[in-house]
């Protein structure tokens, strides 16, 4: 079996993994065996619906009061312990925060290796096989793992989410120990971002600002932007945060958040190397800057030269009016 760790998020999967769900189901049906789907928390079987409507043929729970609030440790321990005794034959994640921190801590619990990123999965010889890039963008590699499970994590927004609402299925629980000092840090206070704006990684459409919009106040040109499309976000170069004019959790880049939308708008953004590797593989990507020189064009498959500040809200009132057509 292939399974799939689900991350939630007040009491609901979140997109990107149901995305790697459905491709686990895709890949399971090419080598013969079933695409399973794992959650934990305190009571998390009532989250499991869209997994089952995402392909899941069964869906494991762990359970225990110490999997409430998320931690590395104690997630990493649970799972790991699960992976023993179910020995699936791969296990994925979403390539999130959360991913990201957890599918290396449970690989080298297990002893075994992990694709990170990956933006393709196919199947050579009974084993799947993983597409990532490498060197910031420029180029791809594709491997096989020996180890067993293969584990990976996989770039949100890049698989199709496929399956019909309303599935049902098998939920079989396991009640997971969690030995007292295992875990050493513990959540004591989430703090939402004002606004409720969705993570860039989820984003179908994000509008991202650099050094060119010259400071902080301006980033409103953008929120005004992104709030023409459903399930936009807006996001940030690297300058941008390091000067202070918006949050971490915006960045977008090689030292901040890979980001896949369908559609990507670059204000005000050179385009360094190093944020090129964090939002390359978008479907669309529109850029604008005044200097005509600037890489982001290389890239981008629309670009407009000119002053951001007139162009922004020139193309935002544009956008408007050919939506409500």
């Amino acid at each position: 079996m292939i399974a799939v760790f689900m991350e939630t998020r007040d009491g609901k999967i979140k997109k990107s993994s149901l995305e790697a769900l459905s491709e686990a189901n895709r890949r399971s049906a090419d080598i013969g065996c079933e695409a399973v789907a794992v959650l934990a928390g305190p009571e998390p079987e009532e989250a499991a619906g869209p997994a089952f409507s995402a392909g899941a043929a069964r869906v494991h729970v762990l359970v225990s009061p110490a999997l409430a609030d998320y931690s590395a440790q104690g997630y990493a321990m649970a799972l790991a312990d699960w992976a023993r005794e179910a020995r699936p034959a791969a296990l994925l994640f979403a390539a999130t925060a959360m991913g990201r921190d957890l599918a290396p801590r449970a690989a080298a619990r297990l002893g075994v290796g992990l694709v990170s990123d990956c933006v393709k999965i196919g199947v050579r010889d009974g084993r799947l096989e993983f597409t990532r890039p490498i060197y910031a963008g420029k180029a791809v590699l594709s491997c096989r793992l020996r180890s067993s499970p293969q584990m990976a994590t996989l770039r949100p927004n890049v698989f199709p989410l496929e399956g019909a609402a309303g599935g049902t299925g098998e939920i079989v629980r396991t009640d997971v120990v969690i030995p007292d000092g295992a875990v050493k840090g513990r959540v004591v206070e989430v703090l939402k971002e004002q606004g409720g704006e969705i993570d860039v990684t989820e984003a179908e459409v994000v509008v991202t600002g650099g050094r060119g919009l010259k400071g902080p106040e301006n980033f409103a040109l953008l929120r005004e932007l992104a709030a023409v499309f459903p399930k936009a976000a807006v996001g940030a170069s690297r300058s941008a945060v390091d000067s202070g004019w918006i949050g971490h959790q915006h960045q977008v880049g090689q030292t901040g958040k890979t980001v896949s939308p369908n559609l990507y708008f670059a204000i005000g953004v050179s385009g360094a190397i190093q944020h090129l590797a964090g939002m390359s593989s978008s479907k669309v990507i529109v850029a604008v800057n005044k200097d005509p020189e600037a890489p982001i064009f290389k890239i981008a498959d629309y670009g407009i030269v000119g002053d951001l500040f007139q162009v922004v809200p020139a193309l935002t009132g544009e956008i408007k009016k050919a939506l409500a057509e």
